[in-house]
């Protein structure tokens, strides 16, 4: 565990040193929140005074309210997700780093998160040898990571997943199972792009080519340890923002403030947040995500 622990330390470090060297400050995003961000299923529902409170999903509405000001922001802090999963990937508290840039689109989010992924790795071969050897790492499985890390579109995943008799159809979102059969075609990480709108967030933006995808893009780490980013270019429009909203079935008056960002003066922006746990669970090879965190969350575990 000590090892653990000193490389999700270094994890920490590398990706706050490289981003402050991208221009990023740090933006503080809060933990209640009166809305959802990535959808009314998996939210922690609790009393705020005299209101219904939730705790936070994600920082990224708030963070695109920082880019908007300040150019360059990221918020870091515990995310909370009510999913009712036993999979070696979940936890229902985490940590998640979250850049977001004003003037970005989705190729440039996408170079962000592959070099910045780069960069966490690089560092900890340097520094933490030790401890990858303790845990038994294939380190050479690390070594061989190089940029640029494979991009390919959705519709591309769907022919690798249909090429191994995996039976999937277009428009169905991926799973830890789909996750893992693209992978193991990459010893890099993958980053899949342009995924249908239909299973993704209200505030993803839809690509002015070909409206039934989005500009969204989800890295996927090798060796089935699944999605470590998600993330792209945000919706910056009033109108069209506001009908997502609807379409989605969600209440406009919680999240009135976040599309009057588009009313009062918006720019282009875009951004992700990258899963702690998830990618130190990768770089470490361990089995279960819960022995990456001091004090894990699971839906059976509250204690201690």
């Amino acid at each position: 565990q000590t090892a653990i622990l000193k490389i999700r330390a270094s994890i920490v470090n590398a990706i706050r040193e490289f981003l402050d060297r991208e221009g990023f400050v740090l933006f503080d995003a809060p933990v209640f929140t009166p809305s959802a961000c990535e959808g009314t299923s998996t939210l922690f529902e609790t009393e705020y005074f005299d209101q219904r409170a939730y705790l936070t999903q994600s920082g990224q509405l708030y963070a695109e309210a920082g880019a908007l000001a300040l150019g360059r922001v990221y918020s870091f802090g515990p995310t909370f997700r009510s999913e009712k999963s036993k999979t070696r990937r979940h936890l229902t508290e985490f940590w998640m780093v979250e850049p977001e840039a004003a003037f970005f689109d989705l190729d440039m989010d996408m170079d962000l998160a592959e070099r910045m992924v780069m960069y966490t790795v690089v560092n900890v071969l340097e520094k933490n040898l030790p401890e990858l050897e303790l845990l038994e790492r294939d380190i050479e499985l690390l070594k061989g990571i190089k940029l640029p890390f494979p991009r390919i579109t959705y519709d591309e995943a769907i022919q690798i997943l249909q090429r191994n008799d995996f039976p999937v159809k277009w428009g169905e979102d991926f799973g830890g199972d789909e996750e893992t059969v693209i992978s193991n075609e990459f010893s890099s990480p993958v980053m899949i792009h342009r995924y249908p709108a239909q299973v993704k967030a209200f505030y993803m933006k839809n690509d002015p080519h070909r409206p039934d995808v989005v500009l969204n893009v989800d890295m996927i780490a090798p060796e089935g340890y699944g999605e470590i980013i998600g993330g792209g270019q945000r919706e910056d429009d009033y109108t069209t923002l506001l009908n997502k909203i609807n379409e989605h079935k969600l209440q406009v008056e919680p999240l009135q403030w976040y599309v009057d960002l588009r009313k009062y003066g918006t720019v282009p922006h875009a951004g992700f947040g990258l899963g702690i746990e998830r990618t130190v669970a990768w770089i470490c090879g361990l089995k279960h995500v819960r022995e990456t965190i001091p004090f894990p969350r699971l839906m059976d575990r509250l204690y201690p």
